[in-house]
């Protein structure tokens, strides 16, 4: 670097840069949403492990997501409505490093974990005479350490080539949080090398398991039309459904603000994009197991009536 460039230390968050009452209107709203992220996935938590009848592979696989969705929430959105209300709108340069790995490593995660509940409801469904044998508490642990693993280690691959490149400049993030992309535009250097680490890691986090995911969904549609059982079929497709959805909204937005060609969405686009998936999401996703899923309603039944009874 030349003698006239200095490393950053602090960074602006430039986030919605709308009118100061509008900001705290955002605020309120974001705030509400987040609450309910919140109190929505402690609820699925709390039931499935309060409840012995939901003791089973699929809502060990449930009760991760939520883990993931209140953890994915956390890392962005506190700071998000911090600067919403404060004037001083900055982040310093370490924790905005430390925010860009953690949204990164749980989104990563959940994208893994997704594929791993549309694999158990493909056993489910399609092998259900082998399903204990199959989807036993070793492989289902395995599996989930496996995520946990790969995901976060990908995270810190990105971390690593961000850190070796030269931060002087400019200051600011035309963003709520350090997106990564918005990163790389702190950088004094090239980073088509960072850009093109992250375009295929996203073929390989994204359209790799949303296909594995598709070729799943697409055996157990075959199976479901072979059941006799009006009510089994029923159940099926509810629970089926409710999977479906969390994928095509999480997928769908991620694939959509990571793979696109980068003309094709103005910098505002993007950020509501990444409020998405960084907020509505996690919000959505109890609300559609809980809402589509007999057994969930069940066990909030049962929980509700013990605590009356007491």
């Amino acid at each position: 670097m030349g003698s006239n460039e200095t490393w950053i230390t602090e960074v602006t968050l430039l986030g919605f840069q709308v009118d100061p009452v509008l900001e705290f209107f955002l605020f309120g709203i974001f705030l509400l949403f987040y609450i309910l992220t919140m109190m929505g996935n402690a609820t699925i938590l709390g039931l499935i492990w309060l409840d012995p009848r939901l003791h089973s592979p699929m809502y060990f696989f449930l009760s991760h997501l939520s883990i993931i969705d209140m953890s994915y929430a956390s890392s962005t959105v506190p700071k998000m409505l911090a600067n919403l209300v404060m004037q001083k709108k900055t982040i310093t340069f370490g924790p905005c490093i430390l925010q860009t790995f953690l949204y990164l490593a749980f989104a990563v995660t959940e994208c893994m974990v997704l594929v791993v509940m549309s694999y158990d409801r493909y056993v489910a469904i399609c092998h259900p005479l082998q399903y204990t044998i199959i989807m036993n508490w070793r492989v289902c642990t395995a599996l989930v350490t496996t995520c946990w693993v790969f995901s976060f280690l990908l995270a810190l691959v990105h971390i690593a080539l961000i850190l070796r490149l030269p931060f002087c400049g400019p200051q600011t993030i035309n963003h709520f949080f350090c997106q990564i992309m918005s990163v790389f535009k702190l950088a004094c250097a090239d980073t088509r090398l960072n850009r093109v680490v992250l375009f295929a890691g996203s073929v390989c986090v994204l359209v790799g398991p949303l296909c594995l995911v598709l070729v799943s969904y697409t055996r157990i549609l075959f199976a479901i039309l072979r059941i006799q059982s009006g009510d089994g079929r029923r159940k099926a497709f509810s629970t089926c459904s409710s999977h479906l959805c969390v994928v095509g909204l999480f997928f769908g937005s991620a694939i959509v603000m990571y793979m696109a060609p980068k003309s094709s969405h103005s910098q505002g686009q993007r950020k509501v994009l990444s409020l998405f998936y960084s907020l509505f999401n996690p919000m959505l996703n109890p609300l559609i197991y809980s809402l589509r899923n007999a057994e969930v309603k069940g066990a909030l039944r049962r929980v509700l009536w013990k605590r009356r009874a007491v």
